[in-house]
């Protein structure tokens, strides 16, 4: 059991649907509220331990709901969900590391004047914690949407620590089960809007189930020798996991760290030796690494080309079709099959890839 610092106040944190005696605020930052979850402590839905009822009712009766995310994929599953009764912002735009952002003045005040706050959870947010923190204490309701999902449903790769990959929603299916977690939280601030809330839900969960579909036939398309994707970092876990392709990134979950000349030639290997014709760069990570790939096999012999940009921890432009959450997965999944020898339609599965939303 940690010790507790003797400057440090004890306080109560009512996780859901657990609760924890003595915790004391610093082993509060460092679980993230959620970086463990099913371990000592589960998740945060600090709102509900540091808001009481009072807060909710007052959340009821002003309309439309104010409803601030962390990152757009959260943004844009809140906002079909919520629809004309709520106001979805999002704080970390296009383009924009959340492993590495750190909350502003004017983002802790639009925390503070949201209604309610949704994070993804299990570290990806870990320079905002601070910020969340003192934003939940002021009794603020704030969840991370990765809060209930089922613990064996979780990667946890090998020489982090003990934490959890945190690029949840890159697994249709269990980001679907998040999107469950959010209609829930907003049905209880707005009673009056559960019917409204769970139609929107239902026809997400449709969508959302015909992209799964359509991303594990086009994944499988891809000729098995050349079914690696290699990436900036490691992002795509859960999507290996779920689309049966080999991920290979080269850095590790956050992209805080530099990625090593070792790492680099076992990857230039790997391309030679099974021919793989393409790597990804990503939005919201430095193509540096990636070309270093492109020279490296091209000095063996092997040509290699960037097959594309991905959205790994951020989606595309706001208003764009590539800027929803469905259109995220939708490129990421075209751009991928199509670069690696497999089938898929030019302009993706719902034929808008480079549209408007």
């Amino acid at each position: 059991m940690l010790e507790r610092e003797e400057s440090e106040p004890i306080i109560l944190v009512k996780v859901y649907p657990f609760e924890i005696r003595g915790e004391t605020a610093m082993q509060s930052r460092k679980r993230d509220f959620h970086a463990i979850p099913r371990r000592a402590a589960l998740g945060l839905a600090l709102g509900a331990a540091l808001a009481g009822p009072a807060d909710a009712q007052t959340a009821q009766r002003r309309l439309p709901l104010s409803v601030l995310s962390t990152i757009a994929m959260i943004g844009d599953v809140v906002r079909q969900i919520g629809g004309d009764r709520i106001r979805a912002e999002t704080m970390l735009g296009a383009g924009v590391d959340p492993h590495l952002y750190r909350a502003t003045r004017e983002d802790i005040a639009r925390m503070l004047r949201a209604d309610v706050i949704f994070y993804n959870g299990l570290v990806l947010e870990g320079k905002m914690i601070d910020a969340i923190v003192r934003v939940a204490r002021s009794g603020k309701p704030v969840f991370a949407v990765t809060e209930l999902l089922p613990q064996d449903q979780l990667i946890e790769p090998e020489g982090e620590n003990g934490l959890y990959d945190p690029h949840v929603w890159m697994d249709v299916r269990l980001w679907s089960q998040a999107a469950g977690f959010i209609a829930d939280r907003l049905i209880e601030l707005d009673r009056p809007g559960t019917n409204a809330y769970r139609r929107n839900l239902a026809a997400l969960q449709a969508k959302m189930a015909e992209l799964d579909t359509y991303a594990e036939r086009a994944i499988a398309s891809i000729p098995e020798r050349q079914r690696v994707l290699v990436t900036a970092h490691d992002a795509f876990n859960y999507f290996e996991r779920r689309y049966a392709i080999e991920v290979l990134g080269i850095q590790g979950l956050s992209t805080e760290g530099e990625a090593g000349v070792r790492r680099i030639q076992d990857l230039v290997d790997r391309l030679v030796a099974n021919r793989i014709p393409a790597v990804f760069v990503e939005s919201s990570v430095s193509d540096r690494n990636v070309r270093a790939l492109v020279e490296g096999s091209g000095a063996r012999g092997h040509r290699v080309v960037v097959g594309g940009e991905l959205f790994s921890d951020a989606m595309g432009e706001p208003g764009s079709y590539e800027g929803t959450y469905i259109g995220m997965i939708d490129h990421n999944v075209t751009t991928i099959v199509r670069a690696l020898g497999g089938q898929a339609p030019e302009r993706g599965f719902q034929n808008r890839l480079g549209s408007r939303a």
